[in-house]
């Protein structure tokens, strides 16, 4: 039995790995002694994660392959990377189906540490590469770690492209907007300028004419005044609402 609780208690491998390893994964790595060559992986991160998981990988000198998670032999790496790329693919057409600011954050938020992953990963293999050159299968391996890695990376580039253009274009449609409303408020400062006096001056001296409709046939003449005066509000919103000339050009 282990020591370390990583390593599987029927693996017999060197005691050097024992003796090197903890109980936390750590970082990705490669481990060589003896013939032997221990490669340690993470499983792809969640945003939410805060320990990350670990997954080895033994070779033994015959080129005879263990996993810690997947069945044994050379296959296990490949299954560990097609995580991987299903992942990217997800997100791929995550960032395709995104429409606001918050779907693209989503979306770096969680590709910050797959891509983080894979790039350690790609490290981690390029190590087992140069412990065992001869190993075609190594070859293979950090190759397509290596294409995952540029895969997430552009994947960033363009959820990050994608995100400040929307940025760009909520800014764009808020400044037309405070442009209308600061318009509108300027005609609006002009009518009650130009109002203002005549409006507080018959206020003072209360300038109101008999006109003869007092009483006339009442309430007929308030309505109409009511009318007359929600029509020439409306004309006058109209009025405020128009664009500028330049835009209507």
């Amino acid at each position: 039995m282990h020591e370390s609780s990583l390593l599987p208690a029927t693996w017999n491998v060197p005691t050097e790995f024992v003796d090197r390893l903890g109980k936390q994964v750590g970082r990705q790595r490669t481990m060589i002694a003896e013939g032997h060559l221990l490669i340690i992986l993470h499983a792809p991160p969640q945003p939410e994660d805060m320990y990350r998981k670990g997954r080895l990988f033994w070779r033994e000198p015959d080129a005879n392959w263990h996993s810690s998670e997947f069945k044994g032999g050379p296959n296990a790496l490949n299954w560990h990377l097609d995580e991987y790329q299903q992942l990217l693919e997800d997100f791929d057409e995550k960032v395709d189906q995104a429409t606001s600011s918050l779907d693209y954050l989503e979306v770096l938020n969680h590709l910050g540490p797959v891509y983080r992953a894979l790039c350690h990963m790609t490290q981690a293999l390029q190590m087992a590469r140069e412990a065992i050159p001869k190993d075609k299968l190594l070859i293979d391996f950090r190759d397509n770690a290596y294409r995952l890695e540029r895969t997430a990376e552009l994947l960033i580039q363009d959820a990050k492209n994608a995100l400040e253009y929307v940025v760009a274009r909520q800014a764009e449609e808020q400044a037309k907007v405070s442009a209308r409303i600061e318009l509108s408020s300027h005609r609006l400062n002009l009518l009650i300028a130009y109002f203002f006096p005549i409006a507080t001056l018959s206020t003072i001296f209360g300038s109101n004419f008999r006109h003869g409709y007092e009483k006339y046939q009442t309430p007929y003449p308030f309505w109409i005044m009511v009318g007359t005066g929600l029509a020439l509000g409306f004309l006058i919103h109209l009025f405020l609402k128009r664009a500028p000339r330049k835009q209507r050009q």
